[in-house]
């Protein structure tokens, strides 16, 4: 599309022929110049509807330069992996005790995997790409475009694969936000628990959770900020920002707020920010300051604040834009 094409000017090197076969109905043409990769995409028997796609992957490395799209039909999508890959296998990330299921790797060419779901109505799974080479596993996620993103957990600044059975538990809850950044192209996408927040009434401790999706363009990564209570099988998202530092490796540091009602029936105003963070203030139609990354004060249903922090060093953070 247009907004794919923006960046492209000529080529950074000589094409190199990736891929040229049948694939399902098509005939299926795939180059990487060294920072692109381009495919072309012909109906068998006709040329109505030829198909020029095109996907920036320059500096890809490991995890991100293991899988292309081949193809996408009725909702399935196929892969073509590196020479290096040795399995590739399908995961629903909203079941992350379940068993991987094979996609019988045959010259490079996965079988079709069910893509994640673009529907209307409840999430109820999200189906990603497993792929294991002499350096590891890894899991992908397919957002529409010529490549996958990668899926990482941890803090910004050493992100860990989240293919092992820690990593597929802290995304299980927050998988179905994927689909915020579909078609945003996106290379890489980190889930960070960054705070654990005793709650109010004896109500148990409840998880906060910011995601980074950082773009192959290195501009316009997109942070959410989401909360979950305990036993809650999704997070819910409370903030968003774009083209910001916050929760990324330059600026490991994100603060949040949410209206909660406990089972007494007492709203809430609760807001974390990392271990780091000094106090939190609020101010607006709720005033109070907490020492230390939590914040918890009695207020009304549809109460309104404007939240700051400190970090220990002194420097002020604001809140990620609410939505």
């Amino acid at each position: 599309g247009v907004e794919q094409l923006r960046w492209s000017g000529g080529p950074a090197g000589p094409p190199q022929l990736l891929y040229a076969d049948d694939v399902d109905n098509a005939h299926v043409v795939i180059f990487y110049d060294g920072l692109r990769i381009a495919r072309y995409a012909e109906p068998k028997g006709s040329t109505a509807e030829v198909a020029l796609d095109f996907a920036r992957v320059d500096g890809a490395t490991g995890a991100e330069a293991t899988a292309v799209v081949l193809g996408r039909s009725d909702g399935n999508v196929r892969y073509l992996t590196a020479p290096w890959v040795t399995g590739a296998a399908e995961r629903d990330l909203l079941r992350p005790d379940s068993e991987a299921t094979d996609l019988g790797l045959k010259d490079g060419v996965a079988r079709p995997l069910a893509g994640p779901a673009r529907k209307s109505g409840p999430c109820t799974s999200w189906n990603a790409l497993q792929l294991t080479d002499d350096s590891g596993t890894y899991l992908l996620s397919d957002l529409g475009e010529l490549v996958p993103a990668r899926l990482t957990t941890g803090s910004p600044t050493d992100p860990q694969e989240a293919a092992d059975e820690s990593g597929r538990r802290a995304w299980a809850p927050f998988a179905c936000s994927l689909g915020a950044v579909r078609a945003q192209g996106v290379r890489s996408v980190n889930a960070w628990q960054y705070a654990g927040q005793p709650l109010p009434d004896d109500s148990g401790t409840a998880e906060w959770v910011c995601t980074r999706a950082e773009t192959w363009r290195g501009t316009g990564p997109r942070v959410l900020a989401q909360f979950r209570t305990p036993g809650g099988k999704y997070g819910a998202p409370v903030a968003r920002a774009e083209d910001v530092s916050a929760c990324g490796a330059r600026d490991p540091h994100v603060l949040a707020g949410v209206l909660w009602k406990s089972e007494a029936g007492t709203w809430y105003l609760l807001a974390a920010g990392t271990e780091d963070t000094a106090s939190i203030s609020a101010t607006g139609g709720v005033r109070a300051t907490s020492e230390g990354h939590l914040l918890a004060v009695p207020t009304r249903q549809g109460a309104s604040a404007d939240l700051t922090g400190t970090l220990n060093d002194g420097t002020t953070i604001g809140v990620l834009r609410q939505q």
